[in-house]
């Protein structure tokens, strides 16, 4: 009986365990593309980070003027450029919203206040039209 209760106790600790890892990530926040147009036009000076790379920035669904660009592949070892905006939300875009979630994570976790755009410069271009 004792075999079976220490059992239980410790799944019950590795399973509290695994659900606080899981939900660390998703604790950043995620907006809209119109949520993104209108905090531009009320905030000019925000932080927006490209993820992508710089040829998809010269491509054809082109940039937001005045965006930081630090691809998602390189974003931990170049994270100390974004040091002087820690104090500040940095928002992450890319081309469809999948790296720059990743790139959110990965800031959320070194202790950045993060906004992810959900569905990224496609979702942009597309709403101009």
């Amino acid at each position: 009986m004792k075999k079976i209760n220490l059992l239980f106790l410790i799944l019950f600790i590795f399973s509290i365990g695994i659900y606080g890892c899981s939900t660390k990530d998703s604790t950043y926040k995620s907006i809209t593309v119109e949520q993104l147009k209108k905090e531009m036009k009320e905030n000019p000076d925000m932080i927006i980070l490209d993820v992508r790379t710089l040829q998809e920035l010269e491509g054809p669904l082109g940039h937001i003027e005045g965006v930081i660009n630090i691809p998602v592949q390189v974003l931990e070892e170049r994270i100390s450029e974004l040091e002087k905006y820690k104090d500040k939300e940095i928002t992450v875009i890319c081309r469809s919203g999948q790296r720059s979630g990743i790139a959110s994570g990965i800031l959320f976790k070194k202790g950045y206040k993060v906004t992810n755009v959900e569905g990224g410069m496609r979702a942009y271009v597309k709403s101009e039209k």
